[in-house]
């Protein structure tokens, strides 16, 4: 069977795919609106763990509106949710049995409620999966240590292609490099360099 995962080249979604690769034939895909060249570095952490790996281009509005709305709350959580339901309503449409994501279970931002699982799949006709969605954090930090090299560090200073990079750009070309620290706290990401 057919899987399309949402990929960042973070943690949590290179461990969602190697959880997975026991049961599908996993496929990273790489959310973008076209605003920068962040998905390369998803794409070079699929080659160094022997994945498929597509862009899955997204609506440019979508993250005008995400922006828009960080700007209004004067934080992201509501910006990258609203770009997560796109990006999985944009897998979904594709020709695969089932989507995922790396979503754990104590993630504040994104997630997916069981009605929206359900939603996506009576109307796209695919299943959701969810792996790490019975995993905390530090089951996640347990488990990548075993098999994952990768570094981490501020937001700013770490190489990724989630939807915050994009985000973050999009806001500074707008308002200002200043605007980040504004509508974006201070916090580590994750980028996968290695799968052990």
């Amino acid at each position: 069977m057919e899987l399309g995962l949402l990929y960042s080249g973070g943690k949590d979604s290179t461990l969602a795919a190697l959880l997975l690769e026991e049961f599908y034939d996993v496929t990273l895909l790489t959310a973008h609106f076209g605003i920068s060249d962040d998905w390369k570095h998803a794409r070079e952490t699929a080659d160094a763990a022997g994945f498929d790996f597509e862009r899955l281009e997204c609506d440019p509005k979508v993250a005008e509106d995400a922006v828009d709305r960080i700007r209004e709350d004067g934080f992201p959580r509501n910006g990258i949710q609203l770009v997560h339901q796109h990006a999985l309503e944009r897998l979904a449409a594709r020709e695969f049995d089932a989507i995922a994501d790396g979503t754990r279970r104590d993630d504040r931002v994104p997630t997916v409620s069981r009605a929206q699982a359900q939603s996506l799949e009576d109307r796209h006709g695919v299943d959701y999966i969810a792996p790490l969605s019975g995993f905390g954090r530090s089951a996640v930090d347990r488990l990548v240590e075993s098999r994952l090299d990768v570094i981490v560090g501020p937001s700013e200073e770490i190489d990724r292609a989630d939807y915050e990079a994009e985000l973050r750009t999009l806001l500074a070309e707008e308002d200002g490099p200043g605007a980040i620290g504004e509508c974006f706290p201070d916090h580590d990401q994750t980028y996968v360099t290695q799968v052990r």
